[in-house]
């Protein structure tokens, strides 16, 4: 009897629901595998569910609240503004965005059922490379499996000392529980998670304080970027307490107390703890597998999502590449292409393009200045203020920039950063010239509606020219 395994049409189990684990499934469905998803929440995963759509809602609320306020200055005045009949009903907020999630999730869910994938609401774990046990709500069953996606996603690191109760000390999973819009909400990291929801809940009308254990905030961005939206922050009364390290959060009742490291305390009447992710990796059978696993539980994996063992692959935030949906796709997507022998090309992490969605956004993509000046690159570099184009003045934009990094010698667009309202719309010009390797010429080249805030990426481009 033969025991040999049939790739033409290979049994595929994918552990975890998200962008990494719906997009591979859908693509393997398509290409001819027999694919089954095992996802313990809803489909979508934490993405969809408890991440980006909500926290992204939320923020597209706050954008209407920037909209609302800077509005008096175009002229328009709000009948009864100067009496506050203007407020946030944050319960509807998140009420509102809650059930767009689980729509979203319903959605997603019908997609990948009609591209013929057999989805299981369960936690699975690996049993051997080529066996995963599924524990549902009607039992355990085990699945055969040729090959096995990990997308199994990470959840939020807390502290020992600032238990997560969902009434005064959050997660950010768990903000979208609150009724009231929080008097002072305390935040713990500077981040993206916590300078994202630092800037929503400041424009949403609380008091913030946001703790940075670093000199500044988002540590790890473009330092001009950076510097400018903390500037914004305290424009707009956002406290900034920079080199302090929250040691403990007590939950007093009616409010919190937040004790820094050097004694001092913070009161506030809330507290969201934003300190990083853990992987979901524990108590998945991976090292057994097989499967081995960074000091911080993310998975190893190489440019094409392959882990150590064989026929197993990983993606999205469980293997601590980058913690982006599109990413997660990607990896989802490259590891199907390998697995299914379709054409595949691995992971390139300098062609990413990321968005933080603070107010104003920052959007990046490709080499950064950082890496310029240490040596790993070598660049040109014109950054263009926003406050100067035409579409920015009509739109009352007061801070933003576009910054273009050209490879030196050969004007080759390598890198690109965007501050500006709805940069995550105007960085993908940027994406696709160091996606293609164009010159900066061919930015400049291309016909740009007038007005517009995209005109920008075209004026610095041609203002690169002469360094071309």
């Amino acid at each position: 009897m033969s025991t040999s395994v049939d790739f033409s049409a290979p049994r595929l189990v994918i552990l975890g629901g998200g962008p990494g684990g719906y997009e591979a499934a859908i693509v393997a469905a398509h290409l001819g595998a027999k694919v089954t998803l095992v996802e313990d929440n809803g489909v979508g995963g934490s993405a969809v569910l408890t991440d980006v759509v909500p926290s992204k809602s939320l923020i597209g609320a706050a954008d209407s609240v920037r909209r609302v306020l800077g509005s008096a200055e175009l002229g328009v005045r709000m009948v009864n503004a100067d009496a506050g009949e203007g407020r946030v009903d944050l319960g509807y907020v998140n009420e509102r965005l809650m059930d767009l999630a689980h729509t979203q999730s319903d959605d997603t869910r019908a997609s990948v059922e009609r591209a013929g994938v057999k989805v299981l609401i369960g936690r699975g774990r690996l049993l051997s490379p080529n066996r995963v046990e599924v524990t549902t709500t009607n039992g355990v069953t085990e699945l055969p499996a040729d090959a096995v996606l990990l997308a199994v996603g990470a959840h939020p690191r807390t502290l020992p000392t600032a238990v997560p109760d969902g009434e005064r000390i959050f997660t950010w999973k768990q903000l979208y529980s609150m009724t009231e819009l929080p008097e002072h909400l305390v935040v713990i990291g500077s981040g993206v998670t916590g300078a994202e929801f630092a800037s929503a809940y400041n424009l949403l009308g609380s008091q913030v304080t946001l703790v940075s254990s670093r000199d500044r905030v988002l540590p790890g961005e473009d330092k001009d970027a950076a510097e400018l939206l903390e500037t914004v922050f305290q424009t707009n009364g956002v406290e900034v307490v920079s080199r302090a390290r929250a040691q403990a959060v007590e939950n007093t009742g009616d409010g919190v107390v937040v004790t820094l490291a050097d004694g001092r305390t913070i009161e506030g009447s809330h507290c969201l703890v934003a300190v990083g992710a853990i992987p979901n990796t524990a108590d998945l059978g991976l090292e057994e597998a097989g499967v081995r696993l960074k000091d911080s539980g993310h998975i190893v994996t190489d440019g094409v999502s392959r882990t150590t063992a064989p026929n197993i692959y990983a993606a999205g935030d469980c293997t601590g590449v980058f913690a982006l949906a599109s990413v997660a796709a990607m990896q989802g997507r490259i590891a199907i292409a390998h697995l299914m022998g379709d054409t595949v090309t691995p992971l390139k992490l300098h062609e990413v393009s990321s968005n933080i969605f603070t107010s104003p956004e920052i959007a990046t993509v490709g080499v950064t200045e950082a890496q310029v000046a240490d040596g790993k690159y070598q660049a040109d570099i014109l950054t263009l203020p926003l406050p100067s184009n035409p579409r920015a003045k009509m739109m009352n934009v007061q801070a933003g920039f576009v910054k273009i990094l050209a490879r030196k010698g050969s004007g080759t667009v390598i890198g690109g950063v965007v501050v500006a309202p709805r940069a995550s719309e105007l960085i993908y010009p940027l994406a696709l010239a160091v996606h293609k390797r164009l010159h900066v010429d061919d930015l400049a080249d291309t016909f740009t509606v007038y007005p517009s805030l995209s005109g920008s990426v075209s004026e610095a481009a041609r203002r690169l020219h002469q360094h071309a």
